[in-house]
C-alpha cells in the first residue's frame, strides 16, 4: 500500500470516527434567543394556502386587566423566569379558576406573548389566564421546562389570594410544544420526580384539568413525527439532548402517554388536520377510560396546525375551552 493511499484511509477512518463521535455526543444548549417560529411568519406562510385567514383580533377586551413581567422563579442564580396575569376588572369580588398557558415553538423557539390574544378573551370569559415564560432548549435541557411550569402552578396556589385564583380549580393549557408540556404536566400529577427545586415546594403542582392544542402524547410512536434527524436535528433531539436511538428511556419518559393514571386529570383535545402533531391521543383516550377520566376532542377539518392564531378557527377554539373547564369543574 503507498503512503498516499495509506495517508488516506487514515484520514477517511479519522473523519468516520468523528462523525460517530459527534453523533452519539450529547448535545448541549445552544445559547442565544431563537426567534424561528412567531405567529406573524405563520401568518404569512399558511395564508398562501388558506388565503381567507386572518388573524384573531389582539386588542385586549376593555373589561380584562393585565399585570405583566411577575417573576414566579429563579431557577438557576441570575435567572428570572415571569409570567402575566389577565384578569377581569370584577375578579377582586372571588376567587375565580385559573389557567396556565404554555406556548409552543418546538421546546426551542416562541415566546409566551403569543397567547395574549387567547388570554385576554379567556380573561372576558372569566377566568385568571397566565401566559408564562420558561427555559427552552437553547439555556436548559429536558425536563428544565417541566420543572418551571411546576414551579409556576406553585407560585399561582402561593399568590392565589392575592391574585384572586381558586387553588382547586387550575388548569393548564398548551399549544404544540406547549401542548405536550401541558399534557405531561397535568399526567405527572402527584409525581415527585417532575417536581425540580424552582420554589414554593410547600404547595401542590396538580392540575384539575389539561387542554393540548395540537400537542405530541407520544415521542416514539407509530403516528408520532418528532425526532427525525436524517436531514437536520430535530427540535425534541436538541431538547433531549439525545436522539431517539441514544437515550430512548427519556424519550418516553417525557411522553404523557407513560403517565397516565387515576391522578390525570380532564383532557380537552384540540386538533388541526395535521395528524402527527396529536400522535398518541388515542392510546392515551384508551388508557383514561378505565379510570373514568373525561377526555374530549375537537378536530378542525383542513386546518392547518397553527389555526389557533387565525380565524376562522381562534373564536370556536375559545368556546371550546370555555364551554369544557365548567364541565369538569363545578362553578
Amino acid at each position: 500500500m503507498t503512503s498516499i493511499v495509506w495517508q488516506r484511509l487514515l484520514w477517511f477512518m479519522s473523519a468516520i470516527s468523528l462523525l460517530t463521535s459527534t453523533a452519539w455526543a450529547q448535545l448541549g444548549p445552544t445559547g442565544g434567543r431563537d426567534t424561528s417560529f412567531t405567529v406573524r411568519k405563520s401568518y404569512l406562510q399558511e395564508k398562501k394556502h388558506h388565503p381567507d385567514i386572518t388573524l384573531a383580533d389582539s386588542t385586549l377586551p376593555a373589561d380584562v386587566l393585565v399585570q405583566r413581567n411577575i417573576a414566579y422563579s429563579t431557577p438557576v442564580a441570575g435567572r428570572r423566569l415571569v409570567l402575566d396575569v389577565y384578569a377581569p376588572k370584577l375578579s377582586a369580588t372571588k376567587a375565580l379558576p385559573a389557567i396556565l398557558m404554555v406556548h409552543g415553538g418546538g421546546w426551542r423557539s416562541g415566546d409566551r406573548s403569543h397567547n395574549n390574544t387567547l388570554a385576554g378573551h379567556l380573561a372576558a370569559k372569566g377566568f385568571i389566564a397566565i401566559p408564562v415564560e420558561y427555559r427552552l432548549s437553547t439555556e436548559a435541557l429536558y425536563p428544565a421546562a417541566v420543572h418551571d411550569l411546576k414551579a409556576a402552578i406553585r407560585w399561582m396556589r402561593a399568590n392565589a389570594r392575592t391574585y384572586h385564583i381558586d387553588p382547586k380549580r387550575i388548569a393548564i393549557l398548551g399549544f404544540s410544544a406547549g401542548g405536550q408540556l401541558a399534557a405531561l404536566v397535568g399526567s405527572t400529577n402527584g409525581n415527585a420526580a417532575f417536581e425540580g427545586s424552582g420554589g414554593y415546594a410547600t404547595y401542590s403542582s396538580d392540575v384539575q384539568a389539561i387542554v393540548d392544542i395540537d400537542g405530541v402524547l407520544a415521542f416514539i410512536h407509530p403516528e408520532s413525527g418528532e425526532g427525525d434527524d436524517s436531514r437536520s436535528t430535530s427540535a425534541a433531539t436538541y431538547w433531549f439532548g439525545y436522539g431517539k436511538a441514544q437515550k430512548p428511556e427519556l424519550w418516553h419518559e417525557a411522553s404523557p402517554l407513560t403517565h397516565i393514571d387515576n391522578h390525570t386529570p380532564p383532557i380537552l383535545f384540540l386538533n388541526s388536520s395535521v395528524d402527527r402533531m396529536h400522535g398518541g391521543r388515542d392510546d392515551l383516550i384508551a388508557k383514561l377510560k378505565p379510570f373514568g377520566t373525561y377526555s374530549e376532542v375537537h378536530t378542525f377539518a383542513g386546518a392547518p396546525h397553527t389555526f389557533m392564531f387565525f380565524n376562522p378557527w381562534f373564536t370556536p377554539t375559545v368556546t371550546y375551552i370555555t364551554d369544557f373547564l365548567p364541565k369538569v369543574w363545578t362553578f
